[in-house]
């Protein structure tokens, strides 16, 4: 299953105790400018050899800056068997938006 989420609709499914693991496929540097706690960082070229760093039957939720890569990533990762997948609409940016304005915006 792939959706799209917003930031707030993500915040609110963790906040409600729902399990998610939250995959940053940004560059590293865009990283180390941005980032949320707790995400596991692999750079979108690199998810396909990576992709068992991650837990198949956890949700995942992707993100990147604004949702293009992470959308990608998204289709992939459901493609391949993971039970759910969430693209992050708005990405990292949204997030300082609509969550935590501590995270810097690039």
């Amino acid at each position: 299953m792939n959706e799209d989420l917003t930031p707030e609709e993500f915040g609110r499914l963790k906040e409600s105790g729902e399990l998610w693991q939250l995959l940053d496929v940004r560059e590293p540097w865009e990283v180390e400018t941005a980032s949320v706690p707790g995400s596991i960082c692999i750079p979108m070229a690199e998810v396909p050899g990576r992709r068992d760093e991650l837990d198949e039957n956890t949700p995942v939720a992707v993100m990147c800056h604004s949702g293009g890569r992470s959308a990608r990533v998204a289709a992939y990762l459901a493609a391949t068997g993971f039970s759910r997948v969430a693209n992050i609409v708005g990405g990292i940016d949204e997030w300082s938006q609509q969550i935590d304005s501590t995270v810097p915006r690039y």
